[in-house]
């Protein structure tokens, strides 16, 4: 295993989400995800992340994303490191999420 992590659009990821393919999991930090984040995702910051208490994602492909996509691409290296397929995370993130006018909760 390398440690490769994909980079996926946002766009990528909101079709995604939209047919039900994909599990967000933000991870920034909890006062961050309580201020704005993605609808319907779980939260595992990074300064404490937890390989283990990643959400089970019943067939569903796992999708890491933070504020600028530099966090999600660590999470997706620590998660691949402890045997987890999870190769993929939203570029961008947040500020690119925004910035293509999707919608956000807080």
């Amino acid at each position: 295993m390398n440690g490769e992590v994909k980079n996926l659009s946002v766009q990528e990821v909101k079709e995604g989400l939209d047919r039900g393919e994909i599990v967000l999991v933000d991870v920034r930090e909890p006062h961050e995800n309580a201020a704005e984040r993605i609808p319907g995702g779980f939260l595992n910051a990074l300064q404490s992340f937890d390989p283990a208490a990643l959400p089970d994602p019943e067939g569903k492909r796992i999708v890491f994303y933070c504020r600028s996509g530099r966090r999600s691409v660590t999470s997706s290296q620590l998660a691949q490191a402890a045997g987890l397929p999870y190769d993929e995370h939203m570029a961008g993130g947040l500020l690119a999420w925004k910035e293509a006018g999707y919608e956000t909760e807080s």
